[in-house]
C-alpha cells in the first residue's frame, strides 16, 4: 500500500515462492498419457488391411482374388486404364492380347494401396465388376480397346 509510513511487510505482497510449480508438469504429464491411450487403442481397433491373394490373367483382362471387399476407383489417364485398390500385395507385371493388340499390365504396390495399370498401343476401356465367391473377394477386370 502507498503510504507515508515505512514498508514493513505487513500490507506488502508475499514473496515468489522459489519451488517450481508441479501444476503445469501434472498437466502436461495427463495430456502424454491421454494421447498414448489413444494411440494404443487406435492401433487396437484398426482393421488388417485387405490382402491381394492371387493374379489370374485372363484373355480380356486379370482376375484378382482378395480376403475381403476392397475399396476401388478406376481412371482412365491419357488411353491407359488404372485401378487403385486400398489392399496389401505384391508386385507383379506381364503381357495378355486383347484381340491381335498387346496389352501391358503391372500391379505396383504404394502406402496408399495397390495399383493395377493397363497400357497399350491404342486406348484402352475397362470396366471391373467384384463378387463374394467361397469366402473371398474377386475382381474381374475387362478391357476393351477403342
Amino acid at each position: 500500500m502507498a503510504g507515508p509510513e515505512p514498508e514493513d511487510g505487513r500490507h506488502s505482497t508475499p514473496e515468489d515462492d522459489p519451488r517450481p510449480s508441479l501444476w503445469p508438469r501434472f498437466l502436461f504429464s495427463l495430456a502424454l498419457l491421454g494421447l498414448l491411450v489413444g494411440m494404443m487403442l487406435g492401433r487396437l481397433t484398426t482393421p488388417d488391411p485387405v490382402l491381394l491373394e492371387r493374379i489370374e490373367v485372363r484373355q480380356d483382362g486379370l482376375t484378382l482374388w482378395f480376403d475381403r471387399e476392397p475399396d476401388v476407383r478406376a481412371e482412365a489417364p491419357e488411353g491407359a486404364y488404372v485401378l487403385l485398390v486400398d489392399a496389401v500385395g505384391r508386385s507383379a507385371g506381364g503381357r495378355l492380347s486383347l484381340g491381335s493388340a498387346p496389352v501391358s499390365w503391372k500391379v505396383l504396390t504404394s502406402e496408399s494401396g495397390v495399383m493395377v495399370r493397363f497400357v497399350a498401343a491404342r486406348p484402352l476401356h475397362g470396366e471391373w465388376r467384384g463378387a463374394e465367391v467361397d469366402g473371398r473377394w474377386r475382381l474381374e477386370i475387362s478391357l476393351r480397346d477403342e
